[in-house]
């Protein structure tokens, strides 16, 4: 008994100190899943966050709002940035990036139509007067480790 009292105390010892730093203990990876990484470049300063977003949903991409199954990730701004998606299950994906400078949570616009701050897309989709489609940025995850390298783009 006495064996089994010190593992619960080290058990609640671990969560305290996990609740304390704002940590979870790490996950251990799911069966058939990956990891997808996303390295960024271009950036035009180092202010704010960058915001991804990476959605199956041919719909709801680039913002993937309203998608459950989408997966998103937040990194702090800095020259030569990576995110990483955990756990990712096989599909086809595409992903779409924001600097948001100011961290305000959402695509800052002038005129109501053009971004102030960077984009970017898998696949290194180019932009012509409106998002890429999903086709242009998709790409396939397969039980290996994918790296995607995307290149932030700035209207002015």
């Amino acid at each position: 008994m006495r064996h089994g009292s010190r593992h619960i105390r080290s058990l609640t010892c671990l969560a305290a100190a996990a609740a304390l730093t704002g940590a979870a203990p790490p996950a251990a990876p799911d069966p058939g899943t990956t990891d997808v990484t996303v390295t960024i470049s271009n950036l035009r300063n180092v202010k704010g966050v960058i915001r991804a977003c990476m959605t199956q949903n041919k719909k709801r991409f680039p913002k993937c709002r309203g998608d459950a199954s989408a997966y998103a990730a937040v990194v702090p701004a800095k020259a030569n940035a990576v995110l990483t998606f955990k756990n990712v299950k096989p599909g086809t994906y595409a992903i779409a990036l924001l600097h948001d400078e100011n961290d305000n949570g959402k695509a800052d616009r002038a005129l109501s139509m053009i971004p102030k701050e960077g984009f970017g897309f898998s696949r290194d989709a180019k932009v012509v007067m409106s998002p890429p489609k999903f086709s242009s940025a998709a790409f396939t995850v397969a039980e290996a480790p994918i790296t995607q390298a995307i290149r932030m783009r700035y209207m002015f």
